[in-house]
């Protein structure tokens, strides 16, 4: 088994292996990986922090040791807190990494890094202000990032950014936690998922207060909420039906 590290700034993650194929996720810098299965061009990995899979352009990771690999899936993640931020590489060359990356690995990379970080568990009261970080992120399928993200992908990351960890897919993260039966039983910082006619769970948002939901559609915005969905002021009407309240912590 081989293993790897992001030494870039936003990696995609593409459902085949092919430049052409759906980006389903992004790897972002400092982010660790398990190689599955490898390719002249390509290697489908699966990242360590969710289990994600997907297929990786071979010359956008690095490889590690196997202890490595372990050292740092035992370390505490460190993730950059500005927006946009920079690393030093060991040829004293700026590399730009968005809000989120991970430096715990850092030391591996041979980077250097002198800005500001997240580590360790914060309390839920923090959830939406670190939500608040994404407002008017334009929506991108698979995205992480203040310059593109999606519903899931921006739950999960502000999750991350406050030391718990969420699945990537919306329908994913509606396996975790406690279902609460009504909205008024929510609490700032909890899930809430939305389903199509087919009733799979395609959105998901964050409760705020006041019966209000931060979420990504378009880009990140806030809407109101109610037993119905999502209702958006703009187009007059509930844009998403609502399926599941779910407490994660």
């Amino acid at each position: 088994m081989k293993y790897g590290i992001c030494p870039i700034s936003i990696v995609p993650l593409r459902d085949e292996p092919n430049d052409r194929s759906e980006m389903v996720n992004q790897v972002l810098y400092g982010e660790v990986l398990k190689v599955l299965e490898s390719r002249k061009k390509w290697s489908r990995i699966r990242l360590q922090h969710d289990k994600y899979e997907g297929w990786i352009d071979n010359k956008q990771f690095q490889f590690i040791s196997e202890e490595e690999y372990k050292a740092l899936d035992t370390k505490t993640p460190t993730l950059s807190a500005d927006l946009v931020d920079f690393v030093t590489t060991e040829k004293k060359e700026l590399l730009s990494i968005p809000m989120g990356s991970s430096l715990h690995g850092i030391e591996v990379l041979k980077h250097t890094f002198e800005g500001k970080s997240f580590s360790g568990k914060t309390a839920k009261e923090n959830l939406v202000d670190t939500a608040l970080l994404y407002l008017n992120s334009p929506y991108l399928w698979g995205g992480r990032t203040p310059f593109g993200i999606d519903c899931s992908g921006f739950t999960q990351m502000v999750y991350r950014l406050n030391g718990h960890s969420l699945l990537r897919d919306a329908s994913q993260q509606a396996t975790q936690g406690e279902a609460l039966s009504f909205i008024e039983e929510s609490e700032p910082g909890d899930l809430v998922f939305f389903d199509n006619a087919e009733g799979a769970i395609v959105h998901v948002g964050i409760i705020m207060e006041d019966n209000y939901i931060i979420h990504a559609h378009g880009r990140v915005r806030i809407d109101r909420i109610d037993h119905t969905g999502i209702f958006n002021h703009e187009e007059r009407r509930h844009t998403h039906k609502l399926r599941v309240i779910k407490r994660i912590l």
